[in-house]
């Protein structure tokens, strides 16, 4: 009878908290979705009404949104330390190299924010915030829903150097971009299916000037990219000016989240050196291109695992960090 009774509790016990195992067990605590069903019942919602305004207001908006918590979550972990802006003690990563003039999406965050700290105050960190924010922006342009584990904290420093080195670069070779995602614990299936996430936004002329005129130092273009491609975009990226000029990474359904663009891929028209080198130069991704190329159900439930699998690199969790009442800035004590 006391083993009945005993089982019975402790059932009743993980009705009550469900032993989420889909964040990890850091420093006292673990991201799990449900974590502000009761302190903040209404955050959800109050973040996916603020993208969606953002959204309907310029398309663009949704991919920049998630590459935020991306160049977030490859520095010191996903802790909002990309918010930070520069202070007597802090360096923002704002200034960095794959950042400076190029990321965005921070006015969108700070209304987030403010709607969240009047709703609730001093409860949602500004890391989760930039997590439902991603996942929101995926939804709205068409693509895979996932459940969001949370319960990040947001750093209280920055890192320019984490910033200008951990993050791949568009011209980066294909080694090295999959160490960058290796050194985050991440593998290959996560990288091609993360890249995905090209097919809406944009790059700058800046980020791949170099296939069209002088890729490998020798005066000639990129040999991968297909030539009537190439000559399209000489037009509008010229050898020198016109660095800010935008393109879509997707031209097909450029501001729709779809296959598109590893169908793009296999016809030798990514964008980025960092897209087509997922097809041209390693086999096993050569592979998972294709895989998600003929078939979008597989592309989207691959993205959201590996997308949640992102958000739980190095995150604060228990007493580390702090719950920021202003992204920008850390909290005055």
């Amino acid at each position: 009878m006391g083993h009945s009774v005993g089982f019975i509790l402790v059932l009743s016990l993980l009705a009550v908290a469900p032993p989420c195992f889909c964040g990890k067990t850091i420093a006292g605590g673990y991201l799990y979705p449900q974590f502000y069903d009761h302190s903040c019942p209404k955050a959800q919602e109050i973040v996916k009404y603020i993208v969606a305004k953002a959204v309907a207001k310029e398309a663009r908006m949704a991919a920049s949104l998630l590459r935020l918590h991306f160049h977030d979550c490859f520095v010191k972990g996903c802790d909002a330390s990309i918010l930070l802006d520069s202070s007597r003690t802090i360096i923002s990563e704002k200034r960095s190299n794959p950042n400076r003039n190029s990321a965005r999406g921070f006015e969108v965050i700070d209304e987030i924010k403010a709607a969240l700290e009047k709703e609730c105050p001093h409860t949602v960190s500004c890391a989760d915030i930039m997590a439902l924010a991603a996942r929101d922006s995926t939804v709205l342009t068409g693509g895979p829903n996932w459940e969001v584990p949370l319960g990040r904290r947001d750093s209280t420093g920055a890192s320019l150097s984490g910033s200008n080195n951990n993050i791949p670069a568009p011209n980066n070779t294909f080694q090295t971009i999959l160490t960058k995602f290796k050194l985050q614990g991440l593998n290959i299936v996560d990288l091609v299916a993360l890249s995905g996430s090209h097919t809406i936004g944009n790059a700058r002329c800046t980020s791949f000037r170099q296939r069209l005129y002088n890729q490998s130092g020798n005066g000639q273009p990129d040999y991968t990219l297909d030539q009537s491609y190439a000559a399209q975009l000489r037009t509008n990226c010229p050898r020198s000016g016109g660095d800010q000029n935008l393109f879509f990474l997707d031209f097909v359904s450029p501001i729709k989240f779809d296959n598109s663009y590893f169908k793009i891929l296999l016809a030798y028209r990514g964008l980025l050196n960092s897209d087509q080198v997922l097809f041209t130069m390693s086999a096993v991704s050569r592979e998972l291109v294709k895989k998600y190329a003929y078939n979008q159900e597989l592309f989207f439930q691959q993205f959201a695992k590996s997308m949640i699998k992102m958000g739980n690199i190095s995150p604060l969790t228990g007493y580390r960090g702090e719950v920021r009442k202003n992204c920008r800035k850390v909290n005055a004590y």
